[in-house]
């Protein structure tokens, strides 16, 4: 983790934009990221991968790994920023955290030439 990668995290937290709690949970994920395996969490080394490809080509155009510690502490700011969005968000955080593995959402866009695909890792 740089210095950067904090100091954005604690910039975010004097914000008032995440809790401490957040916070915190931020920088054990990113951590993680970065640092050698040794025991963790329950779901450490688990991911969720976004992948858009064009449906012509074949060729990738979006190709995202996110760590899921790091997924479930942006659900919760996503709650606290549009919590009349109709989403059930625990229960969202629930179904990643599951031991639910592989392709979760496909979805093909006939006008943009693109697939979406969601995957746990």
């Amino acid at each position: 983790m740089t210095t950067e990668e904090r100091l954005k995290i604690l910039q975010m937290l004097e914000e008032g934009k995440i809790t401490a709690e957040e916070a915190a949970a931020l920088l054990r994920a990113i951590g993680q990221k970065v640092g050698a395996g040794g025991p963790g969490p329950r779901h450490e080394g688990r991911f969720l991968r976004i992948q858009v490809t064009d449906i012509v080509s074949g060729r990738s155009r979006v190709n995202v790994t996110v760590p899921l510690q790091l997924v479930k502490v942006g659900l919760r700011i996503a709650e606290r920023f549009a919590p009349d969005a109709g989403v059930n968000w625990q229960e969202l955080e629930e179904a990643l955290t599951s031991s639910l593995t592989g392709k979760i959402v496909e979805v093909e866009d006939s006008e943009d030439n693109e697939r979406v695909e969601i995957y746990v890792e």
